[in-house]
């Protein structure tokens, strides 16, 4: 763990690399309702309010932070429960390939198989994987290759862009300003994405620039230009998770998410001095609608199917979908969000990038006409489902419901 003092503003060196055109071409579930579990305060060597003066005032407290590449041993926060890190089975996960490129093509017979293979993969666990997504080989790699160099910058730097608690964007290591204990060895660089009109500049170039400065606009543009092409890929995801449900109402979820507020997050996972010791991530439900994960060819992520760890087998050129809270309720419980962790190794690193969609942040999260009925959530807007998973939740299988509760309390008490 590196203490590092608040005041301090440390002037930051060249930016990682981040080219597109250097790089070659152009660029089974218990869902029963829980009591909500509040989130535990930030562990003491973290002073949130700290950090929060130092960024918007310029304060002078200490914070502490963990450097993970320089840990000898595993700090205990990052120790986990041993019934939480049991070993992986020999048995990957059977996630099919799915060529969402047959919709571009028009191939009928192509987009039944799609769509039947959409439709197993989430009456299941909710895992497959997409090629034919139209992501050129260049830009994906270059957007790997800047995490690479933005993880590898010297802490004090990547702190300039550090999470304020309670948002969505910055650099963070381990979660450590969110939770106490159960931290994850890894760190993260997330920030927004919107393509509306009416912006001065493109959001996330103009996020690198504001946070880290100029230097880092070609990092940002190439981070634009992936965040984009993110979210054609899932506008055309939609549009076979709404042929395999049989939503009657044609193009109700591109309609949806046209305006959309999403989340891109840059993970970076360490090697690891005692991997069975601990977890890269957590067991977890993802909150937002869809992830749409590129995966380098280190393995980690594994899928919680019939009370097996199963890993997910990176190949080569496919993304990996998975569908979230949101969208289960969307499909109104039809789909179902599945727990899902990343492990970490002793010689590796592991690199991946994660496009979380997610809703324009006050449209009404409500399932299509066709599919309404019974209704099993309430309507609600993401920015209300984001706060509680933010403020009062540590997500799980169990997100959706414990948000019903504590949604339907808050109404009542209003």
């Amino acid at each position: 763990m590196v203490l590092q003092t608040a005041q301090q503003e440390p002037s930051l060196t060249r930016p990682p690399r981040c080219s597109v055109a250097s790089a070659g071409s152009p660029a089974a579930m218990d869902t029963s309702p829980a009591t909500p579990l509040l989130l535990q305060p930030p562990a003491p060597s973290i002073d949130p309010s700290a950090a929060k003066a130092a960024v918007s005032k310029g304060g002078g407290a200490a914070t502490a932070v963990y450097d993970l590449r320089r840990e000898p041993k595993i700090p205990a926060p990052f120790v986990w429960p041993h019934a939480e890190v049991r070993p992986t089975t020999a048995q990957e996960l059977a996630v099919p390939v799915v060529d969402v490129g047959v919709l571009r093509n028009g191939d009928a017979a192509g987009i039944r198989r799609a769509v039947a293979q959409v439709a197993s993969a989430c009456a299941t666990h909710g895992f497959f994987q997409v090629s034919g997504h139209g992501v050129d080989n260049a830009l994906a790699r270059a957007a790997l290759d800047g995490a690479s160099g933005f993880f590898r910058l010297p802490l004090a730097e990547k702190q300039r862009a550090r999470r304020i608690p309670g948002t969505v964007s910055g650099y963070t290591s381990a979660h450590a300003d969110r939770f106490a204990s159960k931290l994850p060895w890894k760190e993260t660089l997330s920030f927004g994405f919107h393509d509306r009109a009416g912006a001065a500049a493109p959001v996330v170039v103009d996020y690198f620039t504001s946070t880290l400065g100029p230097d880092y606009e070609p990092m940002g543009r190439v981070y634009q230009e992936y965040c984009g092409k993110m979210k054609e890929l899932s506008l055309r995801i939609m549009e076979l998770l709404e042929l395999s449900l049989g939503v009657e109402k044609r193009g109700y979820y591109r309609d949806f998410f046209a305006d959309s507020s999403s989340i891109m997050r840059c993970n970076y996972y360490p090697p690891c001095p005692e991997p069975e010791r601990t977890l890269g991530t957590g067991p977890h439900c993802d909150p937002t609608a869809l992830t749409i994960l590129l995966q380098d060819d280190v393995g980690g992520l594994e899928v919680l199917v019939d009370g097996d760890w199963r890993p997910v087998r990176p190949v080569p050129g496919a993304m990996v979908i998975n569908i979230g809270d949101t969208f289960m309720a969307l499909s109104n419980g039809r789909y179902k969000s599945c727990l899902h962790r990343a492990v970490v190794n002793r010689r590796q690193e592991r690199r991946s990038l994660a496009f979380f969609l997610c809703p324009r942040e006050d449209r009404v999260v409500r399932p299509p006409p066709s599919l309404r009925s019974p209704r099993q959530y309430p309507d609600f807007t993401w920015a209300d489902l984001m706060r509680f998973t933010q403020r009062h939740y540590r997500a799980d299988t169990r997100t959706l419901d414990a948000f019903t509760q504590w949604f339907s309390s808050a109404q009542e008490a209003a």
